[in-house]
């Protein structure tokens, strides 16, 4: 007889006292046999205690934002499929059954629930949508993905990815970062249509849209320098040659037409943004192959884990001969 999976949806809140209880009453009715946890990001108001009312394991992260919790999530949840939602009753819980169903097929190790597909109707603020669809080119364009929704906070997981995937993001940058990790460790991830509810009336988003969008952009540069650093340093070092060949341009004319090198500061800037071009291919080189050892390490372990998995399941459950 085949076990159920485990289920446990985690809901990340901060000051959500409006619609925690609504979030709660809508993920039980879905997923009658799942485990409900919140996790409560020092809020100031009534948000754990309503969940604790309700029957409902509290988790406390001290260190405000939401990559914090996340990781905090991670750390102390055991389940065989995580759903993570946040508290503030956008994410309507009638699309969890679809969400999760790619995951129980084992079609995919992380489904997400986009708000921005073609048949999808989310209410967005104008700033918002834009911003999602800057980060959804940048992001496209260095990864070579067609993902329509990076920055959803509906997603469910399975086991084996949570427990595989660092993490260390603090703040709103979190599912930027979960999302290229994933892609970049292998993991297969799917989208599924979700149509975002408005907020209702007196609560509030805590984004804030320059400092949260600029720790976005800053999280997609630095995994594409970890996990193509090759890529990286070549492309630098193209925009810096680039400028050089310009600047030394008329420098090199002058000396067809004259035979002399008048402008020595200009033409030793260029030799040496050239030179400066250079070392950054070379060490977009190195770290390109030290970072393929170190992934075909990671791969051994993971394997080597699996293995050791599944021979302590078999020591618990003898087959029969």
């Amino acid at each position: 007889m085949t076990r159920s999976p485990q289920i446990a949806v985690l809901i990340p809140c901060y000051n959500e006292v409006l619609t925690i209880a609504k979030v709660i009453q809508d993920f039980r009715a879905q997923l009658p046999n799942a485990t409900l946890y919140v996790f409560d990001n020092a809020s100031s108001d009534d948000t754990a205690k309503i969940a604790k009312d309700l029957g409902v394991e509290v988790y406390y992260v001290k260190h405000r934002g939401k990559g914090n919790v996340v990781r905090q999530m991670h750390r102390f949840i055991q389940a065989d499929i995580y759903i993570m939602v946040d508290g503030d009753d956008t994410y309507p819980a009638e699309y969890v059954q679809t969400l999760i169903a790619p995951i129980i097929n084992k079609q995919a190790d992380m489904v997400v629930g986009s708000r921005l597909l073609d048949d999808t109707t989310s209410e967005f603020k104008l700033l918002n949508k834009w911003g999602n669809r800057f980060f959804l080119i940048v992001l496209n364009t260095i990864f070579r993905v067609k993902l329509t929704d990076i920055l959803s906070g509906y997603r469910a997981m399975t086991r084996e990815l949570v427990e595989n995937i660092p993490l260390l993001s603090a703040g709103f940058e979190i599912e930027t970062e979960l999302t290229i990790r994933t892609l970049q460790e292998g993991y297969i991830i799917q989208e599924v249509p979700v149509n975002l509810r408005k907020r209702p009336e007196g609560s509030y988003s805590k984004i804030r849209v320059l400092r949260d969008g600029w720790r976005i952009l800053m999280t997609i540069m630095t995994l594409f320098r970890d996990y193509k650093p090759l890529t990286f340093f070549s492309f630098i070092a193209g925009i810096i040659t680039t400028i050089a060949l310009l600047m030394g341009l008329s420098v090199f004319i002058e000396f067809l037409e004259t035979g002399l090198v008048r402008r020595f500061p200009t033409a030793i800037l260029v030799a040496s943004m050239i030179l400066l071009s250079v070392i950054l291919v070379i060490t977009g080189l190195i770290l390109d192959t030290i970072n393929r050892r170190f992934r075909e390490l990671n791969f051994q372990l993971r394997r080597f884990t699996q293995n050791h998995d599944e021979h302590a399941r078999e020591l618990k459950h003898p087959i029969n001969q």
